[in-house]
C-alpha cells in the first residue's frame, strides 16, 4: 500500500523530472553555484597575525530535494500567514532547542515560506551543514541533503534588507548575534529552504534577508558548537559538533 508521505515524495520527483527540462537551458548558460559559502573564504594572514575572510553565504536552492513540498503552479507557495502577525519558528535540535521569532509584517513571503516546508516536515532529521569560524561567524542549515545542494524547486524574493541600516565604506553591515537570514545564490531573488543563524557580530553585505531572532537559550547552543569549531579545524566546513533538526514548527504567536 502507498503511503500518504510515499505519494507527497513521488509527486516531487515527478515534478523535479518536469523542472530539469525548464531548468536545462538555464543551467547550460549559468555558472556553477552550488557551494553553500563561497570558495571567497580566502583567508589571508595578514600583519600580526590577525585573520581576514571575504566569505558570502550562498544555497543552491533550485535544486528540487523538496521531501514532499508542494507548490503552485508559479513555484513559491500560496500565502497562507496572517501578513501582519508573528510567529515562532522552534528548531528541536540534539544540541538543544532553537526558538526564532519572525515578524510576517517584514518578511511576509520568508515566513511564508517557512511554515509552508515546516508543515510538510521538509526540515525534519535535516542537518546543519556548514559553520565558519573566520571573518563571520554563522551556522547554516535547510538543506534537507546536508549538502548545501538542495532546496524546496522554488525562490522567494529578497526581503527587509534596509533593516540593518546603511552599508559602510567596505558594503557591508553588521547582522548582530542572533540574527537569522536567507542564504542565496548571490542574485537577488534568489532564497530557498536554505538560511545561517549568526552566533557572533558578523559584517556581510546587505543581501541577506533578515527574517528572524534567536531566543537567548538558542543562542547559546549555537554558540557552543560555533565554539567546537570545524571538522579538520578549517575556518569553514562541516561543524565538529553535529547538529540535526529533530523538528521544526512554525506557530503563531
Amino acid at each position: 500500500m502507498v503511503t500518504s508521505d510515499q505519494r507527497r515524495r513521488q509527486l516531487a520527483r515527478d515534478k523535479y523530472a518536469r523542472q530539469q527540462q525548464r531548468r536545462a537551458e538555464a543551467q547550460r548558460k549559468a555558472k556553477r553555484r552550488n557551494i553553500v559559502i563561497a570558495a571567497s573564504l580566502a583567508v589571508v594572514l595578514a600583519a600580526g597575525g590577525a585573520v581576514y575572510g571575504s566569505v558570502q553565504l550562498l544555497g543552491n536552492d533550485t535544486k528540487d530535494t523538496s521531501k514532499g513540498a508542494e507548490e503552485t503552479p508559479s513555484g513559491e507557495p500560496a500565502m497562507s500567514i496572517e501578513a501582519q502577525g508573528t510567529y515562532d519558528m522552534a528548531l528541536k535540535t540534539n544540541e538543544g532547542d532553537i526558538t526564532i521569532s519572525m515578524d510576517a509584517a517584514k518578511t511576509p513571503r520568508t515566513v511564508n515560506s517557512f511554515k509552508h516546508l515546516a508543515d510538510k516536515k521538509y526540515f525534519d532529521g535535516t542537518k546543519c551543514h556548514r559553520l565558519t569560524t573566520a571573518g563571520i561567524f554563522v551556522l547554516q542549515c535547510g538543506d534537507p541533503e546536508g549538502t548545501g545542494m538542495g532546496g524546496p524547486g522554488y525562490t522567494i524574493p529578497d526581503e527587509n534588507l534596509d533593516a540593518l541600516g546603511k552599508p559602510g565604506a567596505d558594503g557591508k553591515v553588521t547582522y548582530k548575534a542572533g540574527t537569522v537570514a536567507m542564504a542565496n545564490t548571490g542574485q537577488p531573488g534568489t532564497g530557498g529552504s536554505q538560511f545561517f543563524l549568526v552566533y557572533k557580530d558578523s559584517k556581510l553585505p546587505p543581501q541577506y534577508t533578515p527574517f528572524g531572532t534567536i531566543d537567548a537559550a538558542g543562542l547559546a547552543a549555537v554558540q557552543k558548537v560555533g565554539a567546537a569549531g570545524v571538522e579538520g579545524g578549517q575556518g569553514d566546513g562541516a561543524p565538529k559538533k553535529p547538529v540535526t533538526i529533530a523538528k521544526a514548527t512554525v506557530t503563531a504567536k
